[in-house]
């Protein structure tokens, strides 16, 4: 009996003395090694042997990019305006060692340190330039805190600003104005088109008047070259007179014509030239009829 219980105690101890000197460390993860209380060596990912009750394994840290977000924070700007920012902040452990040995809590001293930088920075500007220069704010808190906790075995790879938040009255005055601002360009663009669609109807007129003049320009031509082609008498005008006739009696005060002897004349050769030729000529040149 004595010796089963004495071979069950060194099987406890056994065991105890296996799971205090394997270790396993997950991968993206890093442990550093107490040797006596004093730094040793950090434990990389994979299977890992230590001297139990010798060395002490603190806790693990986490390798992988980690993103802190800060809750807004009151800041004044260069106007005593003040605005709240919400930051973000994109660091990562590079040194496990400077991470645990250097500063006690890395976190929270980087979020002091950003509010710090960014009320440095926004102090020296106005709310104007706050608002439009997000990447200058970025680059300098990214610049200040990447310098600072280099020595904490941290780097930060990126720094956003979320969020800048005006006074209520600031921003109800930049939403009134960015209304104006838009009704101003509105008009500016329909005054714009009205004025287009005016010169396009303008040059559409001229072109089409351009276009009658041509075409009544080369139908007086046409006209004028057939008629001195032809040659044309008192027959012809006659007949012309004739045409224009029915136009004239449109008028109800048009009821009686005066027609010059030269269309008499004529109108007596069209007369015999279809066949009557009974009836006696005009007394005299200077006929007239109704």
């Amino acid at each position: 009996m004595a010796a089963l219980i004495v071979g069950i105690v060194l099987a406890l101890v056994a065991a105890v003395l296996v799971f205090r000197t394997v270790r396993i460390i997950p991968q993206a993860r890093a442990a550093n090694v107490e040797r006596l209380g004093r730094y040793q060596r950090t434990l990389e990912p994979g299977l890992n042997i230590v001297i139990p009750f010798i060395d002490r394994v603190r806790k693990q840290i986490d390798m992988r990019e980690q993103v802190i977000s800060f809750e807004p924070r009151a800041v004044i700007t260069e106007d005593n305006l003040v605005v709240h920012i919400d930051t973000v902040l994109y660091v990562q452990v590079t040194n496990p060692r400077d991470a645990a040995y250097e500063i006690a809590d890395y976190i929270q001293a980087i979020e002091q340190l950003t509010m710090t930088t960014l009320r440095n920075v926004i102090g020296s500007i106005d709310l104007e330039k706050t608002l439009t220069s997000r990447e200058h704010i970025n680059s300098t808190l990214r610049g200040v805190l990447d310098e600072a906790s280099g020595k904490w075995g941290i780097r930060v790879n990126r720094v956003e600003l979320k969020s800048i938040d005006p006074p209520p009255s600031v921003k109800e005055s930049m939403e009134k104005q960015m209304r104006a601002d838009r009704e101003k360009r509105a008009a500016i663009l329909a005054a714009e088109g009205t004025r287009q669609a005016r010169i396009l109807t303008a040059q559409g007129d001229r072109r089409a008047a351009i276009l009658r003049a041509k075409g009544q320009a080369k139908a007086i031509d046409t006209v004028f070259e057939a008629i001195q082609k032809n040659d044309p008498g008192p027959k012809f005008f006659a007949y012309q007179y004739l045409q224009v006739l029915p136009e004239l009696a449109q008028g109800p005060g048009n009821t009686v014509w005066m027609l010059p002897s030269e269309v008499t004349t004529a109108l007596q050769d069209i007369r015999q030239a279809f066949g009557d030729k009974g009836q006696a000529p005009p007394p005299d040149d200077e006929a007239t009829g109704t």
